[in-house]
């Protein structure tokens, strides 16, 4: 059984490769689109505050599969023609845009209100404020759920298989279709899906220790002097 799986990692590799495609792509259009979500949502006028509210509660409320079906097959019928891999990317991106800006949200008013008191005491313009001093620390707050998102932005890539994109699971199923391994194709998936997130996880805690460790010798240094 283990000859038998490992013989297949080769078939599934080109798959895995199109899901981390598919999670970066969607993180690089989701990332930006839900600061900008939060931004509204929290400090712009009524009309725009209300219009990003409701797309942040549309984007979480419309499942994945309908978002992609919408992205893939809808907007076709508006003139709009797209292969399945940027549609997967754009329907993940819009998705991850608004799971995003709530997570924003909360990072912005994890913000200590001194740290705006600070900024007018500097003299410093509302944006410039935003800019220079309170996204960066609300972007620190913001890293642990980030990171629980993009692993659950790579498993969710599993759903593009709906359109054709030839990702893991598409390759999995695919494989399984051809030699009838149902069992060992979707386990050998699964296997690589979890690899994949220990491995994630695994990076960033060993960043995050190190972070830790360099801000505690900097702050002994500091004590010492």
């Amino acid at each position: 059984m283990i000859e038998s799986i490992l013989a297949m990692v080769p078939d599934f590799l080109p798959g895995l490769g199109i899901s981390l495609l598919v999670t970066v792509a969607s993180l690089a259009l989701g990332l930006p689109l839900g600061i900008l979500l939060a931004l509204g949502s929290l400090f712009a006028g009524k009309p725009l505050k209300f219009t990003c509210i409701g797309l942040v509660e549309l984007g979480r409320g419309v499942p994945g599969l309908i978002m992609l079906y919408l992205v893939y097959f809808g907007l076709p019928q508006m003139g709009v023609v797209m292969d399945a891999l940027p549609a997967a990317m754009i329907a993940l991106g819009l998705m991850t845009g608004a799971y995003t800006a709530e997570i924003f949200v909360a990072g912005f008013r994890a913000v200590p209100q001194g740290q705006w008191e600070a900024c007018g005491t500097l003299a410093l313009s509302y944006w410039k404020s935003l800019r220079l001093v309170i996204l960066p620390q609300a972007i620190k707050i913001v890293v642990p759920p980030l990171i629980g998102w993009t692993i659950m932005l790579f498993q969710a890539t599993s759903l593009a298989y709906a359109i054709s994109v030839p990702e893991l699971m598409s390759r999995a199923y695919n494989y399984a279709s051809v030699t009838f391994e149902y069992a060992l194709a979707f386990t050998l998936a699964g296997f690589m899906y979890l690899a994949v997130t220990l491995l994630g996880l695994w990076l960033f805690r060993r960043a995050s220790g190190r972070r830790r460790s360099a801000a505690t010798s900097r702050a002994a240094v500091l004590a010492g002097a």
